[in-house]
């Protein structure tokens, strides 16, 4: 079933999805995660199990859009002063946090579902934040990578490691930040 995730802004639909989507975390918070069932969700909610079935068709696809949606930036990558230690940091904390138990977690989810749709959201998401600092390089005048080798030598293998190796450390994402963007690189 396709997600009709928010089809129209405010509303009822805004309402009954931000209530769904909260008495998830809370559940996934303080109950065992077997235990989290459509029936109980809709309880808490205050909607019934036929609007979440209607809505996310089943569990597994509303554990995604849920771990979509926390997945999503609150705030701009941090501004240390050049585009590069931008990214180190920005990589670094993307790091910690999608390696900690509930970063994984929410990662198993997004990719549980055959509907690729939240997978991409969370790329897209990871791609506005690397976009910003691309564009802080530019306006610096600083040489930097592009959006896409930033993704393939950067993000992805950070990615690979947290889903199937072990977590990536604070030097191993420093050496992959030096690998595409070498110490002392000309200006553009």
């Amino acid at each position: 079933m396709v997600s009709k995730e928010n089809p129209r802004p405010g509303g009822r639909s805004a309402r009954v999805q931000a209530a769904v989507h909260h008495a998830v975390r809370e559940m996934l918070t303080g109950m065992d995660r077997a235990d989290v069932t459509i029936p109980l969700i809709a309880q808490r909610a205050n909607v019934t199990p036929s609007t979440i079935y209607r809505r996310w068709g089943d569990l597994q696809e509303l554990l995604a859009a849920v771990a979509a949606s926390r997945l999503q930036p609150e705030t701009e990558p941090q501004r240390t002063g050049s585009a590069r230690t931008d990214l180190q940091a920005w990589a670094e904390q993307y790091a910690d946090e999608m390696s900690s138990g509930a970063g994984r977690q929410m990662i198993r989810d997004v990719l549980a579902v055959s509907d690729t749709a939240n997978a991409e959201k969370c790329c897209s998401y990871t791609q506005q934040q690397l976009r910003l600092i691309v564009a802080r390089a530019e306006e610096q005048g600083e040489a930097f990578p592009t959006l896409t080798e930033l993704m393939d030598f950067v993000v992805s293998p950070i990615m690979y490691r947290i889903l199937f190796d072990q977590v990536p450390s604070r030097d191993y994402v420093r050496g992959l930040i030096s690998r595409v963007m070498p110490e002392g690189a000309a200006k553009s």
